[in-house]
């Protein structure tokens, strides 16, 4: 069973913004985004997500992890991207030896607002929710990342049954 006390890490990722989410029970430990500039060589910026998720790996020491699955897009070069800071950050994590739960978009929006189509601005307002939060939590990558972190909290417990 989920250690209750355990810290959980949500990252929804991506080259330009990646959002993280770290989380323990139903309180928020801290969230926001990591941002590399788009002027910047794509190695510098995988090299600086590498090291700024790093930094809340060794700062939090979470024991489990939820990341965002990919999912099929429309513009491949997006798609490409973010699979190549996906990998930077499940590098991090298994380096960390840190259990990873897998979601994909429609299963993270199930979970939180219990229709899995659920708009951006329907899943702010349930984190703002269930979190007791007096604001929406800002920006969506940020938002995204505390449901992920929610979810994989949720998946893992359920999977352990």
């Amino acid at each position: 069973m989920l250690n209750s006390d355990a810290i959980i890490i949500g990252v929804d990722p991506g080259l330009a913004i990646t959002g993280y989410g770290v989380i323990r029970h139903l309180t928020i430990i801290e969230y926001g985004v990591i941002r590399t500039p788009s002027r910047q060589p794509i190695s510098d910026r995988l090299v600086q997500l590498y090291q700024q998720i790093n930094q809340l790996l060794d700062r939090y020491q979470p024991t489990v992890a939820g990341c965002e699955r990919l999912f099929f897009a429309k513009n491949v070069k997006t798609a490409s991207d973010v699979g190549q800071a996906r990998g930077v950050l499940l590098l991090a994590l298994a380096q960390h030896h840190i259990h990873l739960v897998e979601c994909t978009p429609a299963e993270v929006k199930q979970a939180v607002t219990g229709y899995g189509s659920a708009s951006k601005q329907q899943m702010q307002h349930m984190i703002q929710t269930i979190f007791h939060l007096d604001h929406l939590p800002k920006p969506d990558d940020a938002a995204d990342a505390l449901a992920i972190a929610l979810t994989s909290a949720s998946v893992r417990h359920y999977r352990q049954l």
